[in-house]
């Protein structure tokens, strides 16, 4: 099993920023691909972005040049650095590692919002 847990959501005034970050522990044996995904009210999960074990990154075409993923592979974190935020960003964030099966978080909510 493994448990995931993110912080670092909240609410932020447009083009403000904001930094998620989360946690993997558990029964860890090989992460390739950590993720993260969002979903608004009404609206499907969806990815915002992924990176694998190497480095490799990518993008939902709505948030590329505005955020950033990264990871730490001794800490079995990842991150995402979210600039120039919109109203639209406006949702649940998920992480998400696949081992074996899909494994989520709880979510954290980012709302802005003036």
């Amino acid at each position: 099993q493994v448990q995931l847990v993110e912080s670092g959501g909240g609410l932020v005034q447009p083009g403000g920023s904001l930094r998620l970050s989360c946690a993997a522990s558990g029964s860890i044996f090989s992460i390739n691909v950590m993720a993260w995904y969002r979903q608004a009210p009404g609206k499907q999960r969806a990815l915002v972005a992924d990176i694998t074990r190497g480095g490799s990154t990518n993008y939902a075409d709505s948030v590329k040049g505005r955020f950033t993923i990264s990871r730490d592979n001794a800490k079995n974190r990842v991150y995402l650095q979210m600039n120039s935020l919109k109203p639209e960003d406006t949702a649940v964030y998920y992480c998400n590692v696949i081992q074996g099966r899909n494994y989520w978080g709880q979510g954290t909510q980012v709302t802005v919002s003036s």
